[in-house]
This record gives C-alpha cells, structure tokens and sequence, in this order.
C-alpha cells in the first residue's frame, strides 16, 4: 500500500482527494494535516465522508511516514512550506498549487498533465500539477500544436464553477450575487495562460500568436465548459482524426460526436472534446470537471504514474447527470 499525507486538508479539493483516497485500493491515508481545522474529525469539515473515515486533523505532520506528499495549499504556500519544511528527498510531492508550474532550473517539479508528459511524469518524484482552467483549455488546443496547426491567434470563451474560487468565502461566491449571475474576471490576463502557452511550445516551439482568453464565473457549484475557435484550413472531419489519435492512449479524454454538454463530465475525472467546423473556422467545446480532471482526479491520475499503477486506478467515477 502507498501511504499518503495531505497539507492543508480543510479546503475543497483536499476534500475531493479523500474522498478519492479513501476508496483507493493501492492507498492508505497517513494524516490529513490542517492548521486550521487541527483536533478536529475530518467529517466535521468534510460531512459527505461521514462513516468513511474516522481520521482527525493533525496540525503536525511526520513527512518520513509516507510515499507521497499532496500539498493542497493556498498558491503562494508551497514554495514557502518546502523552504521551511525538511521532506525526505524519497518522498513525492503533488502540488495543487500554481507555484512550480512554470517549469525553470530552479526546482525539479515536472508539469503533471498526463496528456503531455506521460513519460516525464512516470519517472519524476516531484508533479506541479496543471490548474483547472489550464487543464480544459489545452485539451482542446495539444492536438493542433503537435502537427504544427496552430496558425492564427487563438479565442477562448471558459466558463467555471463557484468551487474553482475555493473554500473561503467572497464576495462573488456569496449564494446571492453568484446565483442567477454571470461575470468576466481577468479578461485576457488569467494566471492560466502562462502554463497554457509553455505547453503549447512544447509541441509546437515556434507559436507565438495570442491566446485571447476570456473567463467567466458561472452560476454552477462544479465544472469547467471551454469553447475554443480559430480561423483554420482545416476540415473538422481530419481535426476529428487528429484529436482521436493524439488522445488513443489516454484513459480519461474522450472526442464526442455530437454536442456535449457539462453534466457528462461532473463528477469525474474525464474530459470531452467536440469539434465543429463553421466557414474556416474550427470550434472546439473542452469540459472538465474543475475539482476532479482540474485539481484532484489528476493529482491522483498523477500519483498512479508516479508508482507505476493502473493510471485510472481510484477514478472511474460516474457523471452527476441528474
């Protein structure tokens, strides 16, 4: 069994990691460390593992006595938790955060998006993994950048969940001003794009046109609905050949022939592509969930690389359709 420890489990996608944990069968869980919540049953926080686990935050934590090490911290406290914290080096650490994204000769973390880095990941010990906007954007955009089409400026219209905002409360995830509401925040500007297009040069090293991305708050809990377009020579009929070929080995993104909609993938670790084609442009539709495929199903896809099991091991969980 592999035995894990989670930092900062009181937030929400520490929460979705237990609750993928729990009923992993190659995974024990160490300790769930929390400063906030210490003392207290991991169900007082997280009440839907009620009878699942009877584990207690623990605001201290013996890094020796586990495999892997998920940090599920605010971005910006990872960085500053490893500078201050002695994790043996035969330990792996899973980032959820945004802070070694940015892959530089300054640390080791490797970029964790499966449908990139496959190999990469399957012999490093350290994972940035991707963010959840970053996620559904680049499934719809890797497989035009390994055969060298993208040619033109890109367009994204992505909208996300309230649960992409986190835990603490604010002012527009008040019930209030989300329901019944939509919003753009940080038009052409997200944090997202950085890693977005460092991994669209790693296919295609030569792109240097925009990616003009405008994300949206959604009235929704959960999910991440992505529509992509560009101006393209090429037919949706041999995108379609090349999506599906560029995804054959990956167990969780599947092309769809017909519309999608964001329900399929809620709940899951799975994202869909659909593509259309409409007088020289191409329309590309990518969803994910934001908490699973966007957060901790991938940190967990990425923890079965790391050790070498069945990459869907833990994650073949059903959509929330109705």
């Amino acid at each position: 069994m592999i035995n894990a420890g989670i930092v900062g489990g009181a937030g929400y996608t520490a929460g979705e990691l237990l609750r993928i944990l729990i009923n992993h069968p190659d995974v024990e869980i160490a300790w769930v460390q929390s400063n906030s919540q210490a003392g207290k049953p991991v169900t007082a926080v997280h009440t839907s593992l009620l009878g699942e686990t009877y584990l207690n935050f623990q605001a201290e934590a013996d890094y020796g006595s586990v495999d892997v090490l998920f940090l599920c911290m605010g971005h910006g406290r990872s960085a500053s938790f490893l500078s201050e914290n002695e994790v043996p080096e035969e330990v792996r650490i899973i980032d959820l955060s945004t802070d070694f994204r940015a892959e530089s000769e300054d640390h080791d973390f490797v970029y964790g998006l499966p449908e990139l880095q496959r190999d990469r990941i399957r012999s490093a010990t350290r994972i940035a993994n991707p963010g959840c906007f970053a996620t559904a954007i680049q499934l719809a955009l890797l497989p035009l950048a390994k055969n060298g089409l993208l040619e033109d400026h890109v367009h994204v219209h992505a909208v996300t969940g309230s649960t992409g905002a986190g835990q603490a409360p604010s002012a527009t995830t008040h019930f209030s001003w989300r329901n019944n509401n939509i919003s753009i925040y940080k038009a052409f500007r997200h944090q997202h794009l950085q890693e977005i297009g460092q991994s669209v040069r790693m296919l295609q090293p030569d792109f240097d046109l925009d990616i003009n991305f405008l994300p949206l708050r959604g009235n929704f809990p959960r999910g991440i609905y992505a529509s992509t377009y560009l101006y393209t020579d090429l037919k949706a009929g041999k995108a379609t050949e090349l999506f599906e070929e560029f995804y054959a080995d990956s167990p969780f993104v599947f092309c769809s022939p017909t519309n999608p909609d964001l329900k399929q993938v809620v709940n899951t670790n799975k994202g869909i592509v659909y593509l259309d084609w409409h007088e020289g442009k191409l329309l590309i539709v990518s969803m994910i969930d934001n908490l699973l495929k966007g957060a901790s199903g991938q940190a967990v896809q990425n923890m079965n690389l790391l050790f070498g099991l069945d990459e869907a091991a833990g994650l073949r969980l059903k959509p929330s359709q109705f």
